[in-house]
């Protein structure tokens, strides 16, 4: 199993916030950037505009897990942020809706192996 790190820090936000490349699903947007290192960088952020706290949370919790799931299919050294969609209702949040957003991003962006 690949070990994919958690981005933390505002500066490591705000890098591939500017410099990745931006792809965008039906509920969820994701900018991704090519790192030199030999592991991933994953990176949640949620507005408070879209829920309360319990709801943010069971998003990024739904986005982590299905993430986990397609981990070993992924390419290894790239940074991803993962956006929810401002305008997008909290009720399409489910763990079917992430995985088909999630995959057809990363198929976009070319993360798969072959």
């Amino acid at each position: 199993m690949k070990k994919t790190k958690m981005l933390k820090k505002n500066y490591e936000f705000k890098k591939v916030l500017s410099k990745g490349k931006y792809y965008s699903a039906k509920n969820i947007e994701a900018f991704i950037y090519k790192n030199k290192k030999d592991c991933n960088f994953l990176g949640i952020a949620i507005s408070v505009k879209v829920a309360k706290a319990v709801k943010r949370n069971r998003i990024k919790r739904l986005i982590r897990e299905n993430y986990r799931n397609i981990e070993e299919k992924t390419k290894v050294g790239y940074s991803i942020v993962f956006l929810w969609k401002k305008n997008i209702n909290i009720e399409n949040a489910t763990y079917i809706n992430i995985k088909d957003d999630m995959e057809k991003i990363f198929k976009k962006a070319d993360i798969f192996e072959r």
